[in-house]
């Protein structure tokens, strides 16, 4: 037990390193590329292709119905299984794209926006081609290869980057946006059946999707509702304000969720399949469970909080002045930010125990106020909806670990002593920050100063606090060394 518990302990640190990796790459090449085409794009391209997002993930979290996450929780799936939900992925992806095909000129004539009838018929192309990637991708994220998946990402990254500024340096404006999509897709689907090494028989079987379908259906629900309530500003100001407003959303937005996915998505890689291992260790469940709360709080508060900090020169200095009204948005939006891989983490630990009828009804009452609570301040403008949109992304927490306490004892009071006082300690270091840096003028060194200064002061507080989590941190990267 005592070497299958150092195991699991050892491929959770090497799960969590390389997923750091491939999110940290990840969110430094959006970040180049992000920079380049926010300079070479216009408010109203970037505003053209958010209006289509939320179609384009909504047809993939159906044709995908929420079988990766069934899969996670069989121990372990079989050649069978994986063969069934590949051919129903494939069917439903290319059904789906025929589907919007024909759909594209209601979804321009909603918008208002004639331009979106042909560049989201490419844009959709992605659906189709995503599926046929959904398998082998499961299979990486089962297995925790997280560096396959790494390398994976990063170069369908590189790719379609390259070929996104190309476009956009040619003048292809929105086009530029949508062929990004397709070829990042294309890419990364080359790289994973080529590390996973699995095709597809042509021998189907459906039989498999059915014992998956009580669980994956309400995935499937759960997960297009995740998808209304992260895109739902963008829908609702895309018909009640001007394209141009939509665009500088999207813009701050973006940035946004660059920062909180890059912890969302490092712990999502290992989460799951973790805590679904030790479903039936109630006390070990709930041990590595606060442990990975502690160590996303440790990482979440100073990274979106100084992102907050950093806004305005951040914007000004990379995608330039024309964004600049998009910073208020940024800096309100990085508040709820910080919270969002805590909310990621109690989805995991709901799933892991298979209640995915909690996570369903969770995540529809948050789109049913995130709705309600927009709708009714439209009349106050953009940066209050926004804000209410943001304070309830801090309060929700409280609803996921309610809802969590229905299958687990785990006590309100430890959440908060682990995750608080890191978040406390970010906001008075980056306050601190602010007052110290504050007779900076020029940009880049402003920028420069604040990053350095909130980092080495973040660190001495930790150090000086003794924390475990910053010790256990580098205590690994010196092993690893």
């Amino acid at each position: 037990m005592h070497i299958e518990m150092d195991n699991l302990k050892e491929k959770t640190a090497k799960g969590i390193a390389w997923g750091a990796i491939n999110n940290g790459a990840t969110q430094v090449l959006n970040l180049v590329f992000g920079i380049f085409l926010g300079r070479l794009l216009s408010t109203e391209d970037y505003g053209i292709l958010a209006l289509i997002t939320i179609f384009t993930l909504l047809a993939g979290c159906i044709q995908a119905a929420g079988f990766s996450q069934a899969l996670a929780n069989l121990k372990p799936p079989t050649q069978r299984d994986y063969n069934a939900v590949a051919w129903f992925n494939i069917i439903a992806g290319i059904s789906l794209y025929m589907i919007l095909f024909l759909c594209a000129p209601l979804i321009a004539w909603f918008f208002d926006q004639p331009a979106l009838t042909n560049v989201s018929r490419l844009a959709f192309l992605a659906i189709p081609i995503s599926a046929i990637g959904i398998v082998p991708n499961a299979k990486l994220w089962i297995e925790l290869r997280n560096r396959e998946q790494a390398i994976a990402s990063i170069a369908a990254l590189l790719a379609s980057g390259c070929c996104g500024v190309w476009l956009a340096w040619n003048g292809y404006g929105y086009w530029s946006l949508a062929w990004q999509q397709v070829i990042y897709i294309s890419v990364a689907n080359i790289f994973k059946y080529y590390f996973t090494g699995w095709i597809p028989t042509l021998s189907v079987d459906f039989s498999p999707i059915r014992n998956m379908f009580s669980f994956s259906s309400k995935m499937l629900a759960t997960n297009m509702l995740t998808v209304i309530s992260q895109n739902v500003l963008t829908f609702i100001f895309g018909k009640l304000l001007p394209i141009s407003t939509v665009g500088l959303f999207n813009q701050a937005n973006k940035w946004n969720t660059m920062g909180s996915s890059l912890i969302t998505n490092t712990m999502a890689q290992v989460a799951q399949p973790v805590l679904s291992n030790v479903n039936s260790e109630e006390e070990r469940q709930e041990r590595i469970f606060r442990k990975m709360l502690r160590f996303t709080s440790f990482l979440s508060f100073p990274l979106m909080f100084g992102l907050a900090l950093t806004a305005h020169e951040f914007i000004l200095l990379t995608v330039g002045p024309t964004w600049e009204r998009c910073v208020p948005l940024l800096q309100i939006l990085c508040v709820g930010g910080a919270c969002l891989p805590l909310q990621g983490l109690y989805q995991n630990f709901i799933i892991s125990r298979g209640r995915s009828d909690i996570y369903l009804r969770m995540v529809a009452l948050q789109i049913f106020l995130q709705i309600g609570i927009t709708l009714s301040l439209s009349s106050q403008g953009i940066t209050t909806m926004v804000a209410a949109f943001s304070a309830l992304n801090v309060l929700y927490i409280v609803c996921w670990h309610l809802a969590l306490q229905r299958i687990h004892s785990l006590a309100l009071f430890d959440v908060l002593k682990d995750t608080v006082p890191f978040a406390l300690i970010a906001a008075l270091v980056m306050l601190a920050t602010h007052y110290i840096t504050l007779s900076i003028n020029i940009l880049w060194l402003l920028l420069l100063a604040r990053v350095v200064t909130a980092a080495l002061l973040y660190f001495i507080v930790m150090r000086l606090l003794n924390v475990a989590i910053l010790k256990e941190c580098l205590q690994f990267i010196r092993k690893k060394q």
